[in-house]
């Protein structure tokens, strides 16, 4: 494009309207000679060239800053993973909020290394759903120090890209099998374990020191399994059997938390060598219903209610044990073990009205199930004959 040209769309990107007649305008209100004229005339071109490039530089800007307002979706930004085994199971679920009007659309989620594969479980959020962005290493294919940043793309509300930053050191010389310990669904009380073999090759007199976790759910025990030495290389290959176990005590619900494994290494950083535990602790027992209802009672009647205990088919118990919150209750209980119980509940009113509440309380022979309870609700009517009244006849009433 010529010069003239050029400058021709820059006046009519400007003023907006026909350049020409605009420009000839400007040109007569100057009453300077010629060459001042023309002096003007190119200063003129030259502030439209300024002009239009502050307007380049505006139109590649605005974007950029409309792009801060995901920020407000993440309370997380980055994630260091630390130390991590080769083979181990590590992933980092970067948490958002939806805190806008409008809906918030996820279009993809990349990132700029191999070693970490970023997936989003809730593409769309409306206002104040939560989702995730899921960042999981490959720890099998990728060594050392890994870096990566996982870019998040939004096309709604605007379009926008935001970036989540991850890292960690990836050690070549300690393996997990399995990468992390899954326990699945476990039965409340019941004592399960489940075994990662640890290898090293390196140092010979390479040793784990200990094995702890913060979680109160979880028991450990570790031992050394085989230790010897490559006599060309003189490298050492050392083998470590470790138990997990999920305590009988551990309360209903799901977990998910690390184990560490506190190394002799001399660099402090890479001596620590976590590894992800995670299940669903599940109730022993089911008690159907949660709360007996007894609606309302006449005083001096019996009425009666069925409570059901459900268990596991292959562990059958027996009832040991049931109280009620007070006198007026009475039990059937059944005699033998079995994983299906019914208890009858009589619940005999008195004469003094009011109101039925309180908790069953059912204790069992299960081992690790703590005692059911089960809450009642009611009300006991006021006793005696009651006179019911009678409509007005209106036959012979006198009009006033």
């Amino acid at each position: 494009m010529k010069p003239s040209r050029f400058l021709e769309a820059i006046r009519k990107r400007l003023y907006d309207g026909p350049p020409r007649s605009s420009y000839r305008r400007i040109q007569l209100r100057s009453t300077a000679p010629e060459g001042r004229r023309t002096r003007e005339a190119s200063f003129s071109d030259s502030f439209l060239l300024v002009a239009f490039a502050g307007l380049l530089l505006v139109g590649l800007t605005r974007p950029a800053e409309g792009q801060d307002w995901p920020k407000l979706l993440f309370k997380t930004t980055s994630h260091d993973f630390g130390t991590v085994a080769r083979g181990a199971v590590a992933e980092y679920r970067f948490k958002m909020e939806n805190p806008y009007n409008e809906d918030v659309h996820i279009k993809r989620v990349t990132s700029s290394c191999g070693c970490t594969q970023p997936t989003v479980t809730k593409p769309l959020l409306k206002t104040w759903e939560t989702g995730e962005i899921v960042a999981t290493l490959d720890t099998r294919r990728f060594l050392g120090q890994k870096e990566a940043r996982v870019e998040v793309h939004f096309d709604q509300p605007f379009p926008a890209v935001y970036t989540l930053r991850v890292s960690a050191y990836i050690r070549s010389d300690v393996v997990f099998e399995p990468g992390e310990v899954q326990f699945g669904s476990v039965f409340q009380g019941q004592g399960v374990k489940k075994q990662v073999s640890v290898s090293y090759a390196g140092r010979p007199s390479w040793k784990i020191l200990v094995a702890g976790t913060d979680s109160p759910l979880l028991g450990l025990q570790i031992a050394e399994t085989g230790r010897t030495v490559d006599p060309q290389t003189k490298l050492g290959k050392v083998t470590y059997e470790m138990w997990v176990s999920v305590k009988p005590t551990a309360p209903a619900g799901y977990f998910k938390d690390l184990v560490y494994l506190q190394t002799d290494d001399t660099n402090q950083q890479t001596a620590r060598i976590p590894i992800t535990v995670e299940g669903l602790v599940v109730p022993s027992l089911s008690v159907n219903p949660a709360v007996v209802m007894f609606n309302t009672v006449s005083a001096g009647q019996t009425e009666s209610r069925n409570i059901v205990l459900s268990g596991q088919k292959e562990r059958p118990f027996r009832i040991l044990e049931v109280e009620g919150p007070d006198s007026r209750f009475h039990f059937a209980v059944p005699k033998t073990a079995n994983s299906h119980q019914v208890i009858t509940v009589d619940f005999h009113a008195g004469d003094t009205p009011g109101k039925i509440s309180g908790k069953i309380r059912i204790k069992t022979d299960l081992e690790g199930a703590p005692p059911m309870e089960v809450s009642v609700d009611g009300q006991v009517a006021a006793g005696g004959n009651l006179q019911k009244i009678q409509r007005p006849s209106t036959r012979g009433a006198s009009k006033e």
